[in-house]
């Protein structure tokens, strides 16, 4: 293959791969209701979502209730999800202010710490969450994405994927009680 076909070759590649990138979270800078983390995130809230396979097949649905509250500055999100086959879990999130809109969030079943970005309407962060899997677990790396659409809800997009492959989606509704 000649060089030029080569470069050709690369830069429709990079081209590609350029429109497949994420919207960045500045996107929605101007975007309202403004989303304050510590706002949203307090008191009661519930949860309604579906699970795709990588497919797009919806998998599992589920409901959830947070409780959510902040003490000195750190948040905490107390997840129960009940799954339509009555699998029950808990993930319990805590977050900590970094500076205005960034947190660092952790939980235990979510690898080393996750950069939290708030900005306008928007919540994004990624993380790799340690999910079970046949007799074990597995890794996946979520792109989460939050977005305030009244002062009571929120639209939750989270993407799933391993090495680079898309491997599901959940898709969820959060609503103040």
């Amino acid at each position: 293959m000649k060089a030029t076909s080569v470069a050709w070759v690369c830069a429709a590649l990079l081209i590609m791969l350029n429109g497949c990138s994420a919207v960045p979270i500045e996107e929605y800078a101007e975007n309202s209701p403004a989303l304050v983390a510590e706002t949203f995130f307090s008191g009661e809230l519930i949860a309604s979502g579906i699970v795709k396979d990588r497919s797009g097949r919806v998998i599992r649905y589920f409901n959830a209730t947070i409780d959510a509250s902040w003490e000195g500055g750190v948040g905490t999100l107390d997840e129960q999800f009940v799954f339509d086959d009555g699998e029950e879990q808990t993930r319990v999130w805590t977050l900590e202010r970094t500076a205005a809109g960034a947190y660092i969030a952790t939980a235990g079943d979510v690898i080393g710490e996750s950069q939290m970005k708030v900005l306008g309407n928007s919540l994004f962060m990624q993380y790799v969450l340690r999910i079970p899997y046949g007799d074990g677990t597995i890794d996946v790396n979520v792109d989460d994405r939050m977005y305030l659409v009244s002062d009571t809800v929120l639209l939750n997009e989270s993407v799933m994927s391993k090495w680079g492959f898309h491997v599901g989606q959940i898709t969820l509704v959060i609503q103040k009680k």
